[in-house]
């Protein structure tokens, strides 16, 4: 049952996303929109390229970082190659180990040693990983994957919780004072986590730790995420990815005419990243279009208009990440000339 289960997965999370989309779709007033001769600015849209490309870049510099920080160094390029490829299979192409999987594979392989070994892409996107079993490297590239993942939580949290100060009152009474706890709690858990890795006992417990699972080079890389004053650029990195990915989604709506509040993005965008975490979709696919309707319709933004902007942010996001095919291209065609004698 439970392998039946995992192999219709991907169908019912596509049947999902497509429930979801047309719960979004239906909002849509088409002859209005069609009466109304909406033009498209195109340039709000080449703005908008360049802002989530922008992030995408930061967000690649700062996983680049962390693997560099525990010894898995690779020229500055690879990491932003890894990162864009992961970020295209995450978009949806057939895979059971996912892009953060493939970033952690992929990144933590040696440069020249293996390369006679490399298996096929196919093979290589559907294998089973057990990561308590893997190899050191291994191991250690999957950690800084979770790092860079858990610092890009805190940056959306951050956001997300600015977004509530300044504007809560507009979704409940309460909205502001969860901008505040929410805030508090990220920076004050940020906090704790400075302080236990700057206290001596603390550090020399999770070092053994660390050590007897067989990753002590770890440990620079926490220092490195969480470690004091390191935690202060992490912080800001994130945060500001999260700004530039906000800002994106505001000019795909501008295109169509509407300038949205960025309170209201603020708001929106971060609550979505952490709905998306439940597998209930193909890339936000549906699940994107749906909660932003209902979030911004609180500041009176049309559902049209939300439902467009949102399809051209997906739309955009699937662009800026589609040069990582070439890299997915150059790994096969390697992996082919390895296998062939």
């Amino acid at each position: 049952m439970k392998k039946t289960l995992k192999s219709l997965w991907p169908y019912l999370r596509i049947m999902l996303s497509v429930a979801l989309l047309w719960l979004a779709v239906r909002n849509v007033d088409w002859l209005a929109l069609t009466s109304a001769n909406m033009e498209i600015e195109p340039v709000w849209l080449v703005l908008a390229v360049l802002s989530l490309t922008l992030a995408a870049m930061l967000a690649a510099l700062r996983w680049g970082w962390l693997m560099r920080s525990v010894g898995l160094y690779r020229p500055w390029l690879d990491y932003v190659g890894l990162y864009f490829s992961a970020g295209l299979i995450n978009q949806g192409l057939p895979s059971t180990i996912g892009g953060d999987s493939y970033r952690a594979i992929e990144g933590s392989r040696l440069l020249s040693t293996e390369a006679a070994r490399l298996p096929d892409l196919s093979e290589e996107l559907h294998q089973q990983i057990d990561v308590a079993r893997a190899p050191p490297r291994l191991r250690l590239g999957f950690l800084t994957v979770a790092m860079d993942r858990g610092l890009g939580l805190l940056g959306n949290n951050l956001l997300g919780a600015v977004g509530l100060v300044s504007a809560g009152l507009i979704i409940a009474p309460w909205g502001r004072s969860l901008g505040w706890l929410v805030l508090l709690a990220t920076l004050g858990g940020v906090g704790v986590a400075s302080a236990l890795l700057a206290f001596s006992p603390s550090r020399q417990l999770l070092a053994r730790l660390l050590s007897r699972l067989g990753m002590p080079a770890a440990m620079s890389g926490l220092s490195a995420a969480l470690g004091w004053p390191h935690a202060l650029a992490q912080l800001a990195v994130s945060v500001l990815v999260h700004v530039l990915t906000v800002a994106s989604l505001g000019l795909c709506m501008r295109a169509f005419g509407t300038a949205v509040p960025f309170e209201a993005l603020m708001v929106g965008l971060p609550t979505l990243s952490l709905l998306m975490v439940l597998p209930i979709s193909i890339s936000g696919w549906g699940l994107r279009e749906t909660t932003l309707t209902a979030i911004l319709a609180l500041w009176a933004v049309p559902p049209t208009v939300t439902v467009l902007g949102s399809v051209s942010y997906g739309l955009v996001t699937v662009l800026i990440y589609a040069p990582g095919a070439f890299l997915l291209i150059k790994r096969r065609s390697q992996g082919r000339s390895a296998s062939s004698p």
